[in-house]
């Protein structure tokens, strides 16, 4: 069952989320109610979640075999601060 809710949001932040729903075909409400219910998921364990600064470091790193992947790291490290 859906429920009316007011909410008092800057209007600059409401016309940019519009602007944002608009482009994914979708509504503010819409968005809003996938956020508060990825917020209260009861279960999720929350410790564990990756955040989007882990899921953008994937994949930097190429994996081989056996190979020492502290070495490997050592020298992203270097390339990328030379």
């Amino acid at each position: 069952m859906d429920t009316k809710l007011t909410l008092s949001i800057d209007k600059d932040v409401v016309e940019e989320a519009k602007k944002y729903a608009r482009k994914r075909n979708t509504s503010l409400s819409h968005l809003i109610e996938n956020y508060l219910v990825s917020v209260t998921s009861k279960g999720k364990d929350q410790e564990n979640e990756i955040t989007p600064l882990v899921k953008s470091l994937s994949g930097v790193l190429k994996m081989g075999g056996k190979e020492d992947h502290r070495k490997q790291y050592g020298d992203y490290l270097a390339n990328k601060y030379k």
